[in-house]
Formats: C-alpha cells, sequence, structure tokens
C-alpha cells in the first residue's frame, strides 16, 4: 500500500469500543501513541476517565484535537453505541470531523493473506454458524461490499486464505489512525455498520389496523 505523508498539524483521535477491548490512539506530528485495555463489558463506564488521562499523559486537551475516528462495527452492539456516541458527542462539542471506519475496512488496513481472486479477504466470526466477510483488492481497497456467510463457505475462504481461524480480528488502532487522518469525513461518515438485519421486529399483535382512505370513505 503506498503511504502518503500526514500533514502535521493533524492531531487525531482514535477510538475502538467494538470489542473486548477499549482501544485508543493518538496521532500528533507523525507519531502514534496507544492505550489498549482489555475489557468485555462497561466501556461507557471508563471511556472518558480512559481519554482524559490519555491526553493529560500526551500533554493535549480535547481543545487541541482536530480530528476523531471510530470503529462503527459489526461487532459489539452495546460497544459500538458507545464509542460511535462519544466520537459524535465529541466532534459536535469541538467543532471537528470525525471518520466512522468500518471493521472490516480496518481489518483490512493492516492483512495481506491472499484469497482465491488476488487481494485479500477479511471474516470476523459473526456467531450462529456464520461469518462477516469482504474482499478487497489490496488494504483498504474494496472489492464488494461486506456481506454474510455460513460457516462452510467460511472455512473454505480461510483454507484458500492458509488460515484456520479468524482470532486475530482485533483492529489495530495504529493502523486506523493512519488511515483515518487522511480519509473524507464525507466519505465515512460515523454511523452503524449493520452486515446481519436487527433481530427485533416491528410488533403486530394486539394492533388495530388502520382503515385505508377507501375504507374511511365508504363508512
Amino acid at each position: 500500500m503506498i503511504m502518503i505523508n500526514i500533514d502535521p498539524s493533524i492531531k487525531l483521535l482514535a477510538l475502538d469500543t467494538s470489542g473486548p477491548a477499549l482501544q485508543i490512539a493518538l496521532l500528533q506530528n507523525g507519531k502514534i501513541e496507544t492505550y489498549i485495555e482489555d475489557i468485555a463489558r462497561g466501556h461507557a463506564e471508563i471511556l472518558f476517565l480512559r481519554l482524559e488521562k490519555f491526553l493529560a499523559q500526551n500533554e493535549l486537551s480535547y481543545q487541541d484535537l482536530t480530528h476523531l475516528a471510530v470503529t462503527t462495527g459489526p461487532g459489539s452492539f452495546t460497544g459500538l453505541r458507545v464509542g460511535i456516541a462519544a466520537a459524535r458527542g465529541l466532534a459536535l462539542a469541538l467543532k471537528i470531523p470525525v471518520i466512522g471506519v468500518p471493521n472490516l475496512f480496518a481489518l483490512s488496513l493492516n492483512k495481506k493473506n491472499n484469497c482465491s481472486t488476488g487481494g485479500l479477504s477479511v471474516l470476523i466470526d459473526a456467531n450462529r454458524g456464520q461469518y462477516y466477510v469482504q474482499d478487497f483488492i489490496e488494504p483498504g481497497k474494496e472489492k464488494n461490499r461486506p456481506a454474510l456467510i455460513e460457516n462452510a463457505e467460511a472455512k473454505r475462504k480461510l483454507m484458500v486464505m492458509g488460515q484456520e481461524s479468524t482470532d486475530d480480528a482485533r483492529v489495530d488502532i495504529k493502523a486506523l489512525a493512519r488511515w483515518a487522518a487522511r480519509a473524507s469525513p464525507l466519505d465515512f461518515p460515523p454511523e452503524p455498520t449493520y452486515v446481519r438485519a436487527a433481530d427485533a421486529k416491528p410488533q403486530t399483535k394486539a394492533k388495530i389496523a388502520r382503515k385505508s382512505a377507501s375504507e374511511k370513505d365508504s363508512v
């Protein structure tokens, strides 16, 4: 992947709360500092405490930031909501742009494994015997849209890629921060990335059907 120089004036804070870890990265002067804490639940309770301490250690305040970035999924539903809400809130208060980075896209930024058609493929275990998958021409260059595939198809794809599992599905927060510093907020809005349809369905029981306009007229 061709590297492009990053504007030295950019001070970007990147967040990843999509999985069993809180990941924070700060890019400034072309260098990156990170904070990573394994935590299965409770991102909301600690996020801002960790952010304030992390920024203070790097002699910065929120007002010094020029950009934000956040992972948008698929991933932990609750974790994603926490990270996206925090990034949106900070962006609004600070009047700075925020870049939303889908997890499959983010994972492509530091992967080199080949898929059968060339390029690379990224898979994430979606549970229920399914996997989220997306193919890339090269890291950060999409070949197709994210999809949901069955376990058998995922195993075949992993075999072609020379992998046995997707245990390396944690986002590289450094790679994400470097990429986000050159991305357009218009092309990557901070909105949740849904691949699987929502489990919740509209309720219809005990609901009175509304009459159509023609039925109303005939009454």
